[in-house]
């Protein structure tokens, strides 16, 4: 990087050849960029008083709900909240020209921009310029804030020749330390947008085109997420008119990550984004099926979810149809028309296979190929039948009746059931492709009295929704970003890749935290699964969160975890960063973990733990008198939040108290990932309490 000097009160001894700025100077440039974020605050307050006066009056009720929409959803990107600093950055072009980076594109009442978007082509040197290649800047300039008050600016030269105004060291082994100073920044509650923060390689992600699929792996604190998010915001912004028809779509592992991350797109201006997990994604296919979850062992929503089911419903849909064995008459016209089997075979046969035709499709389309054969034979008389009477012939009794033997309406319930509860069809619709012990696993003793109030597991809400596809196709999106995708099975990602199969995907995680049964080793195989075999694979492997002491610990797993995937390597190492201490007996645990936690003076603090020793240790803190969050509830205002192993993962915390990492070894049967995925829960101290014998691959040298 170029030189950089930090506005500060008090600037380091400069270095040879460098320039001193004084007191004066600096109090002059940060007085005239505090009266520049005073002019981007009035002027954003007048763009939404201007959108607040917009007539949403019309010539008729459509119209004016529309226009009142459209009012709403810009006075909603234009909000930002009082303490949110409104620009961050600064370029300053060879030419002159200075240009404000922020999150909103900000104008004064003559249209000339006060703030640029940080989406905007213009904005993207302020992420990749370097000295080697400055993009037409001679100098970026980043600023310091305490909550929305300006304290401090450090200028990077960047152009040969270049002099910078402000005096002072503002580097950190290479980095700016102002972006240090932002990623260290204790956190409380929610995720944070990153846009002050965006490294190189993030950006060039970031950026990709709408028209290219992409796969993200990342190591531990590469901001893989933060990358999805913000590449659905850059998308947005770029290719507004396209996604506001088709929309875009965020899925998330479980209800508590969604909730972490709720807040990112909506601070960036983007308010209309879908977000949800993959059961409230399936759940909309059959909504009058009861959303109890019953429970299953591993192995058996482990086989539902595997691809081969797809076939096996498929197969189960294709029996369903009848091949007519019989003629079928009907009246028409005041005569009475014979269609013989072989014909009606023919066209139930050439609907059936033709791949494009659904089976909901095919049984619309039956009625009506029956109906035009029987016009024809009118026509052969001498007659000319009008396409109304064609049109009430296909909905007669005679044809209805024969289409709802030959081609029955599907029911997902229905047929999931017989599945499950037939031995003779489930075989049949098995054959080679379910073994017989396989089979077994999936029958169920009987047929439950009412279907609609059947308990089905989140692994047959999946089923259901495959069986759902082939009736007709379900919502789809132009864009959908997939975090976790690693943890997904087989047909939880034919689910998703049914709802963008025009569309392009942002697909995020990392192999080596794959903890689900049927967790991926490869990502050619999901992207496959995703319909997306073309989508291009990136790899982010320097991690900006996680402080390198704790990610050299958590990379002495990866040699035992059954993926092969590049270590990670951290921006930042620190004093301190990383404790590991032995008690005597597990009763002394309760008290190391309370003086743990009462050790954080400032930040979020995550004490992790095996599921099961949870309840217990957020009982003793509690009545240690610690305030306690749920890890449901990540925008409570407590500091601490006691988290089972199984739901950190995608968390952050400035400090996390990891207790006993072998319990959560032996919890399951990938217990080393699950470890590997907590030990990299830390932004900036990792404290390891244990009384039995730490997991071997962990003290491996």
């Amino acid at each position: 990087m170029g030189r950089s000097r930090a506005g500060r009160a008090h600037p380091a001894s400069p270095a040879k050849g460098e320039s001193v700025a004084t007191s004066a100077d600096l109090s002059t440039e940060l007085d005239a960029e505090r009266r520049h974020l005073l002019l981007a605050r009035d002027c954003l307050d007048r763009m939404r008083l201007r959108a607040e006066r917009l007539n949403d009056t019309a010539g008729d009720e459509l119209t004016a709900w529309a226009l009142g929409r459209t009012r709403a959803h810009r006075l909603a990107a234009l909000a930002i909240g009082p303490d949110v600093p409104l620009f961050f950055g600064r370029l300053d072009l060879r030419d002159t020209e200075r240009l404000h980076i922020g999150r909103r594109h900000i104008r004064d009442d003559a249209g000339e921009p006060v703030v640029i978007d940080w989406r905007a082509p213009v904005a993207i040197p302020f992420y990749r310029a370097h000295p080697g290649d400055p993009m037409g800047v001679a100098r970026r300039r980043r600023f310091g804030f305490v909550g929305a008050a300006l304290t401090s600016f450090e200028d990077e030269a960047l152009a040969a020749g270049t002099d910078s105004p402000a005096g002072g060291a503002g580097t950190a082994g290479g980095a700016s330390r102002i972006v240090l100073d932002e990623i260290e920044r204790p956190r409380v509650g929610p995720m944070r947008d990153i846009v002050a923060t965006i490294q190189p390689d993030q950006d060039e992600l970031v950026r990709s085109s709408l028209d290219q699929s992409l796969c993200v792996q990342g190591a531990p604190g590469t901001g893989k997420t933060a990358v999805g998010l913000h590449r659905a915001a850059y998308l947005l912004y770029t290719y507004r008119e396209r996604l506001s028809r088709s929309g875009v779509l965020v899925i998330g592992p479980n209800a508590a990550f969604l909730r972490y991350i709720a807040g990112v797109l909506p601070a960036l201006g983007e308010v209309g984004v879908t977000q949800c997990t993959v059961p409230e994604l399936t759940q909309r296919t059959e909504p009058t099926v009861s959303r109890t979850r019953a429970d299953e062992p591993p192995e058996v929503a482990t086989l539902k979810g595997d691809a081969r089911m797809a076939t096996v419903l498929a197969r189960a849909v294709n029996l369903l149809v009848v091949r007519p064995a019989e003629e079928l008459v009907v009246p028409f016209v005041g005569r009475r028309y014979r269609i013989w089997p072989e014909e009606l075979r023919r066209y139930v046969d050439d609907l059936r296979r033709d791949p494009a035709v659904r089976f909901g499709t095919g049984r619309e389309r039956l009625p009506m190929t029956i109906a035009q054969r029987v016009r024809r034979l009118a026509e052969e008389d001498g007659m000319s039948p009008p396409d109304r009477a064609v049109e009430r012939l296909a909905r007669s009794g005679p044809v209805t009746a024969f289409v709802d033997t030959h081609w029955p309406a599907l029911d997902p319930a229905t047929l999931l059931a017989r599945l499950y509860t037939e031995p003779d069809f489930l075989a049949t619709a098995a054959r080679r492709d379910l073994t017989a012990e396989e089979q077994a696993v999936l029958r169920r003793p009987d047929r439950p009295p009412s279907l609609r109030a059947a308990r089905w597991t989140a692994a047959d809400a999946v089923l259901l929704d495959e069986l759902a596809a082939h009736v007709e196709r379900p919502e789809s999106y132009g864009h959908v970003v997939l975090d976790e995708a690693q943890d997904l099975s087989p047909m939880q990602l034919r689910a998703i890749g049914r709802r963008c199969p025009g569309g392009s995907m942002t697909v995020l995680g990392d192999l080596a935290q794959g903890t689900a049964p049927w967790a991926a080793g490869d990502w050619e195989s999901v992207l496959a699964l995703l319909g997306k075999p073309d989508a291009a694979i990136s790899y982010l492997t320097t991690g900006y969160r996680v402080p390198a002491e704790v990610v050299e610990l958590a990379n002495r797993l990866l040699p035992h975890l059954a993926v092969t995937v590049p270590p990670g390597r951290a921006l930042r190492s620190g004093t301190d960063t990383l404790r590991v201490r032995a008690m005597a007996t597990p009763a002394g645990l309760d008290a190391a973990v309370l003086a743990a936690v009462r050790d954080t003076e400032e930040g979020s603090v995550g004490v992790i733990a095996a599921d099961a020793a949870v309840p217990a240790l957020a009982r003793a803190l509690a009545a240690a008198g610690v305030a306690v969050a749920s890890p449901d509830h990540p925008e409570a205002a407590e500091r601490v939040t006691a988290i089972p192993a199984s739901l950190c993962k995608g968390l952050e915390f400035d400090h996390v108290v990891l207790v006993e990492p072998a319990a959560i070894v032996a919890a399951e049967p990938r217990g080393l990932r699950r470890l590997y995925v907590a030990l990299t829960r830390a932004v900036s101290r990792l404290t390891v309490l244990h009384s039995d014998p730490l997991p071997a691959e962990l003290t491996a040298a």
